[in-house]
């Protein structure tokens, strides 16, 4: 079950981010009520993401426009990469590791779990307590800056040697098997002659499967597809996607252009 604040990001990455524009509430009730949202559900979720800052308000006469804030593009760009750019598998990896080791005081737990979260979103997995894996070379400056880290986290480039083999080592440090699960589910859903059949409309099919691929995608590190179980279902899956996505983008715009009343930022 996607929760409205998931529906909501992904219509504001299609639609709203690199725009400029805030957009009049009654347009996100129209929006959401197409997913099945209803309006005081909506209403809320508008409220909690100005509380969080996902969202800032502008009143416009009588009227209530929301538009995105920095913390928001951010979010939303990053998603909109990881749909678009990278792909759900790394087919340009050399053979190059990055390898994180932290030892972080008892006390320091919460900036432990944070350190952990936010590696995990970056691709890494942990093959030892404190010692955490990504294929590529992955530049965690940022993360450490975030948490005031950077004299308590070591960061190196690594390469596997022998007798050492990829393929155990992958399966201590990430869950390949709920990974292939996922892209299964997704593929269950949307890799047939009519999906969802019983969602007519194609901005609610389009927001569905976005949301849903953003959701299955989520904490995929994108490992090598060389390294990876034969028969991966990411590939397929993108495919899938794309094919969908495809199919339906022309008839949301449509619907879109006619429902949505703007304001510039």
């Amino acid at each position: 079950m996607l929760r409205p604040q998931t529906l909501m990001l992904t219509f504001l990455g299609n639609y709203v981010l690199g725009r400029d524009i805030s957009v009049f509430s009654g347009s996100y009730l129209d929006v959401m009520a197409r997913v099945g949202v209803s309006g005081h559900a909506t209403r809320s979720t508008l409220t909690r993401m100005v509380s969080r800052g996902l969202l800032r308000r502008q009143k416009r006469g009588r009227k209530m426009y929301f538009g995105l804030t920095e913390h928001s593009t951010e979010i939303l760009k990053d998603g909109e990469a990881r749909v678009w750019s990278t792909g759900p598998v790394n087919l340009d990896c050399d053979g190059e590791w990055t390898l994180v080791g932290f030892s972080l005081p008892e006390e320091w737990r919460n900036i432990r779990h944070d350190l952990r979260s936010r590696l995990t979103w970056s691709g890494f997995g942990p093959i030892h307590n404190g010692l955490w894996i990504a294929p590529s070379r992955v530049d965690v400056g940022a993360i450490l800056a975030e948490l005031a880290l950077e004299d308590h986290v070591k960061v190196f480039s690594a390469r596997l040697v022998h007798p050492a083999e990829i393929g155990p080592l992958l399966a201590e440090a990430y869950d390949l098997d709920g990974l292939a699960a996922r892209y299964e589910t997704f593929l269950s859903r949307w890799d047939r002659l009519d999906p969802l059949p019983a969602v007519t409309d194609p901005l609610a099919r389009k927001l569905f499967l976005l949301s849903e691929w953003l959701g299955t995608i989520r904490h995929d590190p994108r490992l090598p597809l060389r390294d990876l179980p034969s028969g991966w279902p990411a590939p397929r899956a993108h495919a899938v996607l794309l094919d969908r996505y495809a199919a339906l983008e022309e008839a949301a715009n449509r619907i879109v252009a006619d429902l949505l009343d703007t304001v510039p930022s």
